[in-house]
């Protein structure tokens, strides 16, 4: 009994950690630019003391993400912006630099253009972009950031700056439990501003979550979990069959 309940409590504790991986996913089925996380399992072999394999378990893990690109969805808002093709915007953290394909940016009381986190957008040069009070902001297909005071003609329109884009290659990134991703480490601390990533103003970059598959595998789930509680059950129902054999009277 002991092997067969082992082997269904690991089973069943695999499928409800993945479970919450997709239910995750599902509930970032709407933020824009969010990354689908993959989850899978893995063997892992007990030793025992002795040095020697007695059995084999399993883990869940999250090894990496779908960096496939969302879909593109037209706002007409000019500080919504997306990245066409790779890429990523670079944001400030309190921990350091991070990326994000999240182009909801707004301007804050500050006057720094934020993420939707309220996290400040970082120019080329690393710094936050600041934005003059009341302009308004144009993006260029290379991030330059352009602005045009209040009451100006338009002939007064000047460049304030170029958003920070970077292209690191994703085994170089590192999800983090704040939703960004980070350079992992054993990588550079920062990645470096890329000239050839592209984006567009006026669009955002929709999940690349599918809302379907995501339904499909928390179903899936639920079998396999109800199927291990019924080896459980049935483990349980043996026993009691076999103590009652072995009862005297």
């Amino acid at each position: 009994m002991d092997r067969i309940v082992y082997t269904a409590m690991t089973g069943a504790a695999r499928v409800l950690e993945q479970q919450s991986v997709i239910s995750n996913n599902l509930a970032n089925v709407s933020t824009a630019g969010f990354r689908e996380q993959l989850s899978a399992y893995r063997s892992v072999p007990l030793v025992a003391s002795e040095g020697l394999p007695t059995r084999v378990t399993t883990v869940a893990s999250t090894p990496s993400s779908n960096f496939r690109q969302g879909g593109m969805l037209q706002t007409g808002r000019a500080l919504d912006v997306a990245v066409t093709g790779p890429g990523w915007f670079s944001v400030q953290t309190p921990t350091g630099e991070a990326y994000t394909r999240g182009g909801e940016l707004a301007v804050n009381a500050r006057g720094q253009l934020v993420s939707p986190q309220g996290l400040p957008v970082l120019a080329a040069n690393g710094a936050p972009v600041t934005v003059p009070d009341r302009g308004t902001l144009t993006f260029g297909a290379d991030g330059a950031i352009t602005v045009l005071g209040a009451g100006s003609s338009p002939k007064d329109i000047e460049v304030i700056g170029q958003l920070k884009l970077v292209n690191p290659p994703p085994a170089s990134l590192e999800r983090s439990g704040d939703g960004l991703f980070r350079m992992a480490p054993g990588q550079a601390p920062v990645a470096q501003a890329d000239p050839a990533v592209r984006m567009v103003s006026g669009f955002v970059e929709k999940s690349n979550v599918s809302a379907a598959q995501a339904m499909v595998g928390m179903i899936s789930n639920a079998r396999d979990f109800e199927m291990q509680m019924k080896v459980i059950q049935d483990a349980s129902t043996n026993e009691d069959k076999g103590n009652s054999i072995l009862s005297v009277g």
